[in-house]
Parts: structure tokens; sequence; C-alpha cells
């Protein structure tokens, strides 16, 4: 009408390819991508990986590798799996998997059985007091916010 000077504004819509909920890596990939304005070809880049495998992961099709994971939260910028478990076999799992470690090669790096790491990550039996002081060390090294995996007492 040509009395009424009245503009209405919104935010514009998510893209319908924007994730409603971030439940699984590929959604917090995607998300971050599009709050970037980056093509799935720019991601690829930045993660040193094919255009295909970051269109695999933010579908879910597949999974990144563990040695994927450390460059993926660093595109991140933030640890999506990073709710603090109490049991000491899930945070030694979570630890790992920031690090983009295998058991096989953490056992290696502490001089301990990948056999036994398993048994502690399932909850199946516990490190000693030794054992426990040697692996918050290790971790402490290699990540600066790391706390401990579990109590000395």
């Amino acid at each position: 009408m040509p009395f009424c000077h009245i503009q209405l504004t919104a935010r514009k819509p998510p893209s319908p390819a924007y994730p409603r909920e971030l439940n699984t890596l590929g959604d917090h990939l995607r998300k971050r991508r599009l709050d970037l304005g980056l093509l799935q070809c720019d991601v690829a880049e930045k993660l040193q990986v094919n255009q295909m495998t970051i269109c695999n992961w933010e579908t879910n099709r597949t999974f990144p590798q563990l040695r994927f994971i450390p460059r993926i939260i660093a595109f991140l910028g933030y640890d999506p799996y990073d709710t603090p478990p109490q049991a000491v076999g899930k945070r030694i799992i979570a630890t790992r998997r920031r690090l983009g470690l295998s058991q096989k090669r953490l056992g290696a790096l502490l001089d301990i059985d990948p056999g036994t790491l398993g048994r502690w990550e399932r909850g199946k039996s516990s490190p000693s007091k030794n054992l426990l002081r040697r692996l918050n060390a290790f971790l402490s090294s290699h990540l600066s916010h790391q706390q401990p995996i579990g109590s000395l007492e």
C-alpha cells in the first residue's frame, strides 16, 4: 500500500543441505564447510583427501580412517567427541582417537602390549598406578588440554 512504509525482514533460511542435528562426524564437517562457505573440493584440499572422500564422510557413507581424525579436528576447530567419558577405558579411546593412533601404535609408543591396552579400553582390566602414570605422562606431552586418564589413588 502506498501509505504504509513498513519493510519486513527475516533471516535467510539455512540450505536444505545444512545438517539439522550434529550426530556424526560427517554432520560436523558439513556444518563447518557450509559455515565457511567452502566447497567440498576446498575441504578435500585442506584435509589432503579426495573430494569424493569428503562427500562420503558428509553423507555418512563411510567413516574417516583414524589417521584423518587429527586433521578433521584441526579443521573443525574443536573436538566433536569432546564429552568427557568417566570410565578409564573410554577416556583412553577418546584420547587415542584425538591423536589418530591405533591400539597397536599407542601400545608400541608406551611399550605396552596392544592386547592389554584393548582390555583397558573394554573395561576388562585397569592399568596399574605405574602404567597409569606413564600413560598420563605420554598423553599430557602430546595434548596440551588433556585431563588425566584416571585417578592414581
